[in-house]
């Protein structure tokens, strides 16, 4: 008698969340972000497109401190019911938890992987006088003048530096890795020839790369961008190279009801498929993407591993 009373209890429980996910939404929906520049513009695409579904607007947040760990403990704090949802990038999900002590919440454990939307064109990029036109020929530059070869990114541990750091494992290589606070101040630099290589954004630099003041050596992102299809991928040219994590995506609280999960990657999936949503990803210089909840679970703890590797190897404490 117990196992059928329980088993009823079990189907009135499947069935109130079914219900739950077919009304879903009632009111707005709280989207707390620590996405910022082009990407933004994507993400509002993907807002509107929700209010018209559905008839509730998804109301955005921006909450960027401490390198998007302020909105996720947010996020990590709130209710599983659907009405606060997480729009993230690996730097507060699978980077900071390494970067920083004390991070009030666990990457794993306090989030449910709603789905992953995409990720910047990150690109390695030289002064044209450089004595190097590829990834291969900076390498072996590099093997040739020992602790010669400088390059800059947007501060330490962030995705550009713990790139650099890889290249120069997978490579055996020596290279110098100079941080700057602005992405400005390091275009300038590498334009000038003070620093030769930048690990950088597509977006920040492509404006110099059309006017010849700047040459792509290759893309730090896990596949060719098809707008700039003649430049490998880092992965192409250094074997064993493996792309720190650089993606976009939603998430909600722990235990948010596997309905709703399922509802929200149905319809962001679709928004982000859409033509008008590839022309505003492709002028922002965004590589859209998709997944599963599962894959991108599982992606999380694939990256949060390895990111946990590259900061040892790199020796870089937290802070």
């Amino acid at each position: 008698m117990k196992s059928v009373a329980m088993l009823g209890v079990c189907i009135l429980v499947a069935m109130s969340t079914a219900a739950t996910a077919q009304s879903y939404p009632v009111k707005p929906i709280r989207l707390v972000s620590s996405v910022s520049g082009g990407a933004e513009v994507v993400v509002r695409v993907a807002n509107q497109r929700w209010q018209e579904t559905t008839g509730q607007p998804m109301v955005m947040e921006v909450q960027s401190g401490a390198g998007g760990a302020v909105g996720a403990e947010m996020v990590a704090r709130a209710a599983p019911d659907g009405y606060t949802i997480l729009l993230a990038t690996a730097s507060a999900i699978t980077m900071r938890p390494h970067l920083a002590k004390n991070v009030p919440y666990d990457p794993i454990r306090d989030f449910t992987p709603i789905i992953r939307t995409g990720e910047a064109v990150l690109v390695v990029a030289a002064f044209p006088g450089a004595p190097f036109g590829t990834i291969k020929e900076m390498i072996q530059y590099a093997k040739n003048n020992p602790g010669r070869l400088s390059y800059g990114s947007s501060g330490v541990g962030t995705n550009h530096h713990l790139s650099g750091e890889l290249i120069a494992r997978a490579a055996n290589i020596d290279m110098v890795h100079v941080p700057y606070k602005t992405a400005p101040q390091l275009m300038n630099d590498t334009i000038g020839g003070q620093v030769p290589v930048a690990f950088t954004i597509l977006a920040t630099i492509s404006a110099n790369v059309k006017a010849g003041k700047l040459r792509l050596l290759g893309v730090y992102n896990t596949r060719r961008y098809p707008l700039i299809p003649d430049v490998p991928t880092v992965a192409e040219e250094v074997p064993g190279y493996e792309p720190p994590p650089g993606w976009m995506g939603y998430l909600g609280p722990a235990n948010l009801p596997q309905a709703l999960v399922l509802r929200l990657n149905a319809d962001l999936g679709k928004f982000y498929a859409e033509a008008q949503m590839q022309s505003r990803a492709d002028a922002a210089g965004i590589m859209l993407s998709n997944s599963t909840p599962a894959q991108f679970a599982d992606d999380l703890k694939r990256e949060f591993a390895t990111v946990a590797r590259i900061v040892k190897a790199a020796g870089i404490q937290p802070e």
